[in-house]
């Protein structure tokens, strides 16, 4: 059959690339993604996501109405000039990845475990919300 010869690593490619404001190879389009990996344990689950390139203080995580977001935002510029001053080579790079996880509306921020290191940032989230310590609040009677 010609199908798969007339349209094989021509089309291949093109189903294989990613939009991103431009057309990306599906390498460059991989490299825009936060890989994770979920680890479940008998009362939590352990999520391991790989963020290369980013240090501890370009991450951030929030929980908001049950969605845990993880946020990694890198600014960079690389600026080369000749001896007399002129540029050589000048390259800027501004960009993010974000990525949400429904974990729940009882988790609370002081819930979730979180640890950065060597480019991987693990959270530890708990399958049930861990039971609080029942406070009570007095009522003052006005009269």
């Amino acid at each position: 059959m010609l199908l798969p010869e007339l349209f094989g690593d021509t089309f291949d490619d093109f189903i294989n690339q990613a939009w991103d404001g431009r057309w990306l190879s599906a390498p460059a389009a991989a490299a825009h993604r936060m890989n994770t990996d979920i680890k479940e344990t008998a009362d939590s689950y352990q999520l391991e996501m790989e963020l290369p390139g980013y240090g501890k203080d370009e991450v951030h995580a929030e929980l908001k109405d049950g969605y845990l977001t993880v946020t990694a935002a890198k600014s960079a510029n690389s600026d080369q000039k000749d001896g007399n001053g002129r540029y050589v080579r000048r390259e800027r790079y501004t960009g993010s990845v974000s990525r949400s996880f429904y974990v729940g509306e009882n988790i609370e921020p002081e819930d979730i475990s979180a640890k950065f290191e060597n480019g991987i940032l693990t959270l530890g989230i708990p399958k049930e919300a861990p039971k609080k310590a029942e406070t009570r609040k007095t009522i003052t009677i006005e009269g």
